[in-house]
Formats: structure tokens, sequence, C-alpha cells
């Protein structure tokens, strides 16, 4: 099966046996069988029609939102954030921006066309594609808020067009067609609302005070329950600064864990379900990770 795969003409680079480490905010994580960075949509188009269909695919933004166990991921990862990068002013109030555009190059630039609200995408630390996927937001603000239609690829590469409706959007949840992954959107802005640097200033500012940011960590690992915060609860449970291996509950924000010393992902994974069952038994309430966990435990 992985043969038929490798036998494929593509046009971009593939890679096998990839760690996917090098490709996760937390910087651990197994190999991917195979790894493709497409050369153009037309070139993944191409790809996914000659696929075989028994083949597993996973669609990898920029991994900041991402555990990959140590026993890494079978089939073919596809990487095409490098070549999703166009962010263009359609008219007066409506962007297009590519899946790969980062959250905070989407915020400053609409900003620079004084284009709002758009300073929370700034808040938000992956890529749009991963924005549109779970729904991310920050300081008050939501992505599909903002998202006026969206491209997709399929399984058999052919692109839609699809629009909001058909799409279920909740808090940090997003479910629509099956086997599509996200190319792009085109954002409306309300002509009412004046964007400034100063309010993105003050939201980066806050962000670098109350958020380990030096160390490898993918932001949020939970969801915030209603009427509550996670890391007040994690908090309260007295987590801040628990280990497991080289992972650690963050001193500074505690809905964030940080690799401190070489963790594996089996360390960062036993350490989210070691803060949610107490969470669970000290406040009776279930926290739901936010962060995304796949790939195959380690043999």
């Amino acid at each position: 099966m992985m043969a038929a795969a490798r036998d494929l003409t593509v046009q971009g680079e593939m890679r096998y046996d990839e760690p996917m480490s090098r490709h996760t905010s937390w910087r651990a994580g197994g190999a991917a069988e195979m790894f493709f960075v497409p050369a153009s949509v037309e070139d993944l188009a191409a790809f996914l029609a000659e696929l075989d269909t028994d083949i597993p695919l996973f669609w990898h933004g920029v991994g900041s939102n991402l555990l990959v166990r140590d026993g890494g991921i079978r089939g073919v990862v596809i990487s095409a954030t490098k070549m999703l990068r166009n962010l263009d002013r359609v008219d007066r109030y409506h962007v297009d921006a590519g899946a790969g555009v980062p959250c905070t190059q989407l915020a400053r630039q609409c900003i620079r066309w004084e284009l709002g609200p758009s300073e929370f995408f700034a808040g938000i630390p992956g890529t749009v594609g991963g924005a549109l996927a779970m729904n991310a937001g920050a300081h008050g603000g939501e992505t599909w808020e903002r998202v006026e239609s969206v491209r997709t690829i399929d399984r058999s590469g052919e692109v839609h067009e699809r629009l909001p409706a058909e799409y279920t959007v909740g808090y940090r949840s997003v479910s629509g067609p099956a086997d599509e992954w996200f190319l792009g959107a085109t954002f409306v802005f309300d002509p009412e609302v004046t964007p400034s640097f100063e309010t993105l200033s003050s939201m980066l500012e806050r962000r670098k005070t109350t958020q380990p940011l030096g160390l490898p960590s993918c932001g949020s690992v939970f969801r915030n329950p209603p009427g509550d915060h996670s890391a007040r609860l994690i908090e309260a449970a007295g987590l801040k600064g628990y280990r497991i291996g080289g992972a650690e509950v963050s001193d500074k924000h505690a809905n964030f864990i940080i690799n401190r010393d070489a963790a594996s992902a089996a360390d960062i994974e036993a350490l989210i379900e070691h803060v949610r069952s107490t969470v669970l038994e000290r406040h009776g309430i279930s926290l739901l990770h936010e962060v995304r966990i796949v790939g195959e435990l380690a043999t």
C-alpha cells in the first residue's frame, strides 16, 4: 500500500520517516511514514487524485495545536501551508487569505487596511487553516464570526467553495463535509469598526507577560468550561509546576504544558490526562482537550 504511494509523481517535496518533532510547537513526537510538501494546489490535487483511498491521510498546518504520539503517523502527512500564503484585499470590506497565512500576519495587514475587528487574530498562535478547523479565537473574537466563504479540497483532489451554512460551528469546534481540508477563506469585516496597532500591541504584550512563550508548548491545552477558565481550575488544583518526565504545567499559565526537558509525547499526554483527572476529582468538572492528539503509541 505505501509502495504505491511512493511511486506517485509529485512536483513538490516528498520525505520519508520524517520526524514530526520538527513540525510541532511541542517539539515532540514520532515520525510520519511519508511527509508531502506540495508545490502548488494543482500538484496537491493531482497527488490526491492518484493516491490510493486505503492510505491514511493527515493534513498538517504548523503544528501549534498538535501532539503526535511517539509511534508516529501512518500513511501520508500533507504539509501545504508554505504554498497557501496568499493575502489579498478583495474589496472595501473583504479579505482573501490562504490557509498557510499566520494569523498574526492577517491581523497586522487588516489593521494596515483599517479593517476591523481584526486585532484578535494576533492572539491565535497558528495559521488561518488551523483557525478555520477549530474556530480559534482570542480576546473575545472568533474566526468563524468573520468568515464569508471557505475553499476546501477533498480526498479526490476536487476544490470546493463553501458557505458557513454548510458547517456546524461552536466554541473551538467545527464540523462540515467529511474528508475535506481548508485551502483558505474570504473574511468580511465591519465598516463601523476601526482597528488599531495600539490595541494589537497591547494584546501581544499581555500575551507575552502571561504566557510561557519562550518554551515549547501548544498554547492552551484545554477548552474553557462554561462560565469558568481552565487555567483557574488547574491552578486551584495545585498543579502549577507539576511534572511528568520532561513535561511540566507552566508556572506562568496553568493551561499551558511546556516541554521543559526533552519531553516525549508520552510524557505530555500522561500529564494532560493527570491534569484532566485531577481537576475532575477536585472540582467535578471534566475538561475537554483543545489540543489535537494523533498518531500511534510507541511499541
